[in-house]
């Protein structure tokens, strides 16, 4: 494949970003088609799943389709749902030459796409780019083929790991710059998540208030027993929606409350010393289809997520300051006694955001 092939494959991935935290369950997918060197048609899932990129993309290229490239980021789909296949419509607007970017590992799809457009006759190459198609792709990866989202677990604090003084006063760690990037952080997922001890001590929002998103995330709060403030949560339903993950013990009288109020409740499991099953908790997000899920604390919470293995990327921003041992860490207690079993992660990204250092890791272990 050529420079050209490579510069129009890095134009559909940057579409493809724009329907991060807008499209799922369905997966962010970009599409640029190509006649004669002269771009004709461009599109990306839109909110909600649908339409997909592809059908956009034809929409605008119009009879300039015909015996053009026309350059996906993953596999055009094969199976009827909602509309008919993407393979189908390029297939029928005379698209001569298909580049995608790796192939779907959804069991309706899963090299499907692929074979109908060869039987059609059109000429398939796929893999270009796929390294970066699979890092956009990570939330979508990871519910299909692991069965839970890909979970962020973000921490703002002191230069010693520590998130509240004391007494617990948090605002400000950081500062405006840094809490603007987290506001559009939470814009690229389908869902902010909170354990209830944060959800306790902070009453927050858990919305984008910084610029106007095309869809506000999902908000989860995580609490056996749902003991949670009603006034703000409660008072927002209308702003964003709320779901509340819960023990089966939680009382009748919290459930009926929130219901009535208009939050989503979900039972999952709880582990054998208390609190909710971690990873019961994501398997069930997955099961409503959610791809990609930001998780912003609490202490005890976030050792939960890391304990299970289930935390794929730490987002820190880390203040010039110092809070002392007295004040409140970032995570809470995770009973470890030998450095060889503490969670490793590879940094991929720091840089500075105002006064504040960004830096992003993401899990070994990971594939």
């Amino acid at each position: 494949m050529t420079q050209n092939d490579r510069r129009f494959m890095s134009m559909a991935l940057t579409l493809a970003r724009r329907g991060l935290g807008n499209v799922w369950p369905n997966p962010a997918v970009g599409c640029v088609i190509v006649n004669k060197g002269r771009v004709v048609g461009r599109g990306w899932t839109q909110p909600g799943g649908r339409p997909h990129a592809e059908v956009r993309a034809l929409a605008q290229a119009g009879e300039a389709a015909r015996g053009a490239t026309a350059y996906v980021t993953l596999e055009p789909c094969a199976h009827y749902g909602k509309t008919p296949p993407c393979a189908m419509a390029l297939r029928e607007a005379g698209v001569s030459r298909v580049v995608s970017a790796m192939e779907d590992p959804d069991p309706r799809v899963s090299g499907g796409g692929h074979a109908m457009l060869r039987d059609a006759g059109i000429d398939v190459e796929t893999g270009l780019m796929e390294a970066e198609a699979r890092d956009l792709q990570a939330g979508f990866l990871s519910r299909v083929t692991r069965a839970r989202p890909w979970l962020a677990l973000k921490l703002a604090s002191s230069f010693d790991g520590r998130i509240a003084t004391s007494t617990g006063e948090s605002q400000w760690i950081t500062g405006p710059q840094s809490r603007a990037l987290v506001h559009a952080m939470r814009a690229e997922f389908d869902a902010v998540m909170v354990g209830g001890g944060t959800a306790r001590a902070d009453d927050p929002l858990l919305t984008v208030r910084s610029f106007t998103p095309l869809r506000q995330p999902l908000r989860i709060v995580a609490s056996a027993g749902l003991d949670l403030p009603r006034k703000r949560l409660a008072g927002s339903l209308d702003v964003a929606p709320l779901w509340l993950i819960h023990g089966a013990e939680a009382p009748d009288e919290a459930k009926d409350y929130w219901r009535e109020a208009g939050a989503e409740l979900i039972e999952v499991a709880e582990t054998s010393g208390g609190g909710l099953d971690p990873l019961a908790l994501m398997e069930a997000l997955a099961g409503f289809g959610l791809t990609r899920v930001f998780c912003e604390g609490g202490g005890k919470f976030a050792a939960s997520l890391i304990n299970a293995g289930l935390v794929d990327e730490l987002i820190g921003f880390t203040a010039g300051m110092m809070l002392g041992a007295d004040s409140r860490a970032g995570v809470g207690d995770m009973g470890l006694s030998a450095l060889a079993s503490a969670p490793r992660y590879k940094l991929v990204e720091s840089r500075p955001i105002g006064d504040d250092l960004l830096h992003r890791w993401r899990r070994q272990s990971h594939a």
